[in-house]
């Protein structure tokens, strides 16, 4: 998530009553989870295991738990509670509405059709000649391109599954980014598109879903991907161009899957995977998989 304008790292400091590390004027330009964060950003950590990994990210301020030797060129938000006011940062600089208010800000292309059961949220951009089917739920700030099919039941931009465990309870981390639609994509019924966390989930040109897909917070489908109903895909994946999934295949988070790759029914993915054709709970090289059933059938 981007500020609509630069911060200074004392006014963030003063917003969620922190210490901090580093001169007051330091330029802070947004917040962004760790998977996604860009020079400017703010990341939070919590736990030592990932100091470095947070430390040592593009990220140049960091929200931690306890005071560290800040890199250079960087700076430290020093918190008793980094999860807590992360959220506290983030619904600081973007209003959270969840339907509860008169629609407004909502961009709509010449020759687009929306079904009048159709539910859009706030600060919403549809593109021309887009046909939205009834019951379909668009939630706030998604983007949608043009010569766009969404059918009936499906939901753009509900909250990212993200949670800590606190007291017994669960606590989530408060999803502030959006979807982004890309232009002649197809979105069959039932399926639902978590909005980022502070970034945003991406369905890029010309890719068609199936009913009944799940795709979470932050993972960006590239452009003319076929995927195949009953498809989950977890959080912060990168999806490469013209992969094709068939029913049924589950992704872990933060995966990538490489450009022309081709994922068998029921296949489980763990693990980064080059161009090639895949089946398996644990995805293996379909040729390889094959042998092998061979060789098992003559024993």
């Amino acid at each position: 998530m981007r500020f609509h304008s630069p911060q200074k790292l004392k006014t963030i400091a003063d917003l969620i009553g922190s210490a901090f590390v580093g001169p007051e004027d330091f330029e802070v330009l947004g917040t962004n989870e760790i998977h996604m964060v860009k020079p400017g950003d703010i990341v939070f950590v919590n736990h030592p295991k990932y100091y470095d990994k947070a430390l040592n990210s593009a990220a140049t301020i960091i929200l931690i738990d306890k005071e560290v030797e800040c890199p250079e060129g960087k700076a430290l938000l020093v918190s008793d509670d980094p999860f807590r006011d992360f959220n506290k940062i983030n619904t600081h600089f973007t209003r959270i509405y969840n339907f509860t208010e008169e629609l407004h800000d909502v961009e709509i292309g010449e020759g687009t059709k929306i079904h009048p059961s159709a539910v859009i949220g706030n600060n919403v951009k549809i593109g021309k000649n887009t046909l939205i089917f009834p019951n379909v739920v668009i939630g706030d700030r998604t983007e949608i391109g043009d010569n766009v099919i969404i059918q009936s039941g499906t939901v753009i931009g509900g909250d990212a599954f993200y949670y800590r465990k606190l007291n017994g309870n669960f606590d989530r981390l408060i999803s502030v980014g959006n979807v982004v639609i890309g232009n002649n994509v197809e979105i069959g019924n039932n399926c639902t598109i978590d909005r980022g966390v502070t970034d945003s989930t991406v369905i890029g040109d010309g890719s068609v879903l199936d009913n009944l897909i799940q795709i979470g917070h932050d993972t960006v489908i590239g452009k003319k991907c076929l995927i195949a109903s009953q498809v989950g895909i977890a959080g912060c994946c990168i999806i490469e161009d013209e992969v094709t999934m068939w029913g049924q295949v589950g992704i872990a988070s933060g995966l990538t899957i490489e450009k022309g790759t081709v994922l068998l029914a029921k296949s489980g993915v763990n693990k980064d995977l080059k161009k090639g054709t895949y089946i398996g709970l644990f995805a293996e090289d379909f040729k390889t998989y094959l042998k092998k059933e061979v060789k098992l059938r003559k024993l």
